[in-house]
């Protein structure tokens, strides 16, 4: 992949001291948190790529906290957080991640790692997308070939992502969504990769989940590169003051070590098959 051009913003870590001032900010008496435990919300793709489960053992044996991962859509990840079931968040939407911020309801959001998004479909490739120049123009071959495409439909990092590649078309959403060669899976990526190959259909993925995905039979990568399929990782504590029950200390000690110089190590460190899924930008 090459992203040259590219620059991510980076945050300091909130720092312990910050911490123990916040800690005597929202009252000791109301904090219920579980010592040596958090609850990360994150997304398929942490998740289904095999990353979390490579690089988070790692974190509880240095501290001896354990993280449990609860994985679905960002869209859902979010939502789970807003209702206090998190201490913090691992997503893949911006625009929503800083939302989540300017509401309250996390305390910051911190660049951890991107890769990218890629169209896979089978290779007789029907809407001629191996001649697109750019993502938004792959779309409106399958829209005016009429080619079958499968949409998470999910409120996901990649459904927010496919619903703002059909926004640089100038197409109607509304009236896309209602065409018989638009199906949507409502469903994880896994899940919507298996319908795909089943009706021979194009459509959006993490290239991460793809490299890690059995199950390709014969489809391909027919469109990959260039700024509008970049997908940044973001990561989030949980704000104390709508959630006291939050594990503050904790979470933020997994969030310094994951944009610390080990866990960003071990993040393009991992691969599969060879490959390397996630390219850390936290420095």
């Amino acid at each position: 992949m090459n992203f040259t051009g590219l620059t991510c913003s980076v945050r300091p870590a909130l720092g312990w001291i910050w911490i123990v001032y916040l800690t005597f900010a929202i009252g000791l008496g109301t904090v219920t948190a579980d010592e040596g435990q958090l609850l990360l919300q994150s997304t398929t793709s942490t998740v289904n790529s095999g990353l979390l489960d490579a690089i988070l053992p790692r974190f509880t044996e240095q501290t001896g906290v354990e993280v449990r991962v609860v994985s679905s859509g960002t869209g859902q990840a979010l939502r789970n957080a807003r209702n206090g079931d998190a201490d913090l968040v691992l997503v893949h939407a911006k625009r929503d991640e800083e939302k989540f911020v300017a509401e309250g309801y996390g305390l910051e959001r911190f660049d951890l790692m991107y890769n990218d998004f890629v169209m896979v479909g089978p290779p007789d490739d029907p809407a001629e997308l191996q001649q697109a120049q750019s993502a938004a123009q792959a779309m409106s071959k399958i829209a005016a070939a009429g080619a079958n495409f499968v949409s998470r439909g999910d409120e996901s990092g990649t459904h927010r992502k496919e619903m703002h590649l059909w926004e640089l078309t100038n197409r109607d959403l509304s009236r896309i969504s209602q065409q018989p060669w638009y199906l949507e899976s409502g469903t994880g990526m896994g899940a919507t990769l298996n319908i795909a190959i089943n009706k021979r259909a194009y459509t959006l993925t993490d290239r991460g989940t793809w490299i890690r995905f059995g199950n390709k039979s014969d489809f391909e990568i027919l469109f990959e590169g260039g700024e509008e399929l970049l997908n940044p990782y973001g990561l989030i504590l949980v704000n104390p003051k709508k959630h006291p029950h939050v594990n503050v200390v904790d979470g933020q000690a997994l969030i310094d070590w994951l944009i610390g110089e080990e866990g960003q190590q071990w993040i393009n460190s991992y691969r599969v098959d060879g490959k390397q899924l996630f390219f850390a930008n936290a420095k």
